[in-house]
């Protein structure tokens, strides 16, 4: 049985921010014995809790000079609309997110490219070419102070 407790929250936290903590660190910052914190974290993982690690990258890092959000609006708010825009944008390499939302529009994507003129190709050739797309408003980003994604 899975324990949602303050040591549950403290392991998960740390995990958070550091995937490949060894156990023994690990264990020493939630205040478990190796062996209990291994236990766990196994069972975190075995519950679906913890899905996976990641490694973070840095888009600059990679060549990655432009980054938006962009907002994306269906004509049709029917499920085969939403199915065809979903089933574009898994093959494009651009977006590295894509949220279906609530409120005027139905998506939000996390764009990354090599350059302005690579998102504007990005935009004209996949965006505008997907049926049921009314809407694309583009929020580029300047910068980012604060970025926890794992």
């Amino acid at each position: 049985m899975l324990k949602n407790d303050n040591i549950t929250e403290k392991i998960l936290q740390t995990l958070s921010k550091d995937g490949r903590i060894s156990n023994l660190e690990l264990a020493g910052r939630v205040g478990l014995s190796p062996s209990a914190c291994l236990r766990r974290v196994q069972e975190l993982e075995r519950s679906g809790v913890i899905t996976g690690y990641r490694a973070v990258v840095n888009p600059a890092a990679r060549g990655i000079g432009f980054v938006a959000y962009v907002g994306v609006g269906l004509r049709e708010h029917s499920k085969a609309a939403q199915e065809g825009f979903e089933r574009t944008i898994a093959r494009a390499p651009e977006v590295v997110e894509c949220h279906n939302v609530t409120g005027t529009i139905e998506y939000m994507l996390r764009v990354e490219c090599i350059d302005l003129a690579a998102y504007k190709t990005f935009h004209t050739d996949v965006l505008g070419t997907v049926p049921h797309v009314i809407a694309i408003t583009s929020y580029v980003v300047m910068g980012s102070p604060k970025d926890a994604r794992a």
